[in-house]
């Protein structure tokens, strides 16, 4: 176990959290299709890219700009992620969202189900778990057209 999953800051099947650290391969293979530029919910640790928002920074009190990767926490403050992603579309830009499958919440009725959906087949496993994670995840992207089409492709 590495020393943050030790420390608790990320998700393991060990501990109760609901910040789970992006796995690098797939972060690597959808950076070949996106490049991103900036990681909008990142520790130093594990930031994804070479501009990141820490906590301190507090990402969502951030101008979002360019192509962003988001993996935010999964506790009840996701909303507010996704809200901010829908901003961030509807100001120009894309953000790619590492997302729990939660199909029977407000946010996903109302925010992604009319998006690019991509469902990743099984279950993930976290940066500095040992076991996959206890839930679904889909890759959801926030784009600024009105091409978003709902995908039923499995990633």
């Amino acid at each position: 176990m590495n020393s943050m999953a030790k420390l608790g800051l990320y998700g393991n099947a060990e501990g109760k959290t609901d910040v789970w650290a992006t796995p690098q391969n797939l972060f690597d293979a959808l950076d070949q299709i996106f490049n991103f530029d900036l990681d909008v919910c990142a520790l130093p640790e594990n930031a994804k890219c070479e501009r990141y928002f820490t906590p301190e920074l507090d990402g969502l009190k951030q101008e979002w700009t360019g192509t962003c990767w988001m993996n935010p926490p999964y506790g009840r403050e996701i909303s507010l992620w996704i809200e901010k992603a829908v901003e961030t579309a509807n100001n120009g830009h894309t953000v790619v969202g590492l997302l729990p499958v939660r199909t029977d919440v407000v946010w996903w009725q109302e925010h992604i189900l009319h998006r690019e959906i991509h469902y990743i087949k099984g279950r993930l496993k976290f940066g500095g778990s040992k076991h996959n994670a206890p839930f679904g995840c889909a890759l959801v992207v926030f784009r600024p057209s009105l091409k978003d089409v709902q995908s039923d492709k499995s990633i």
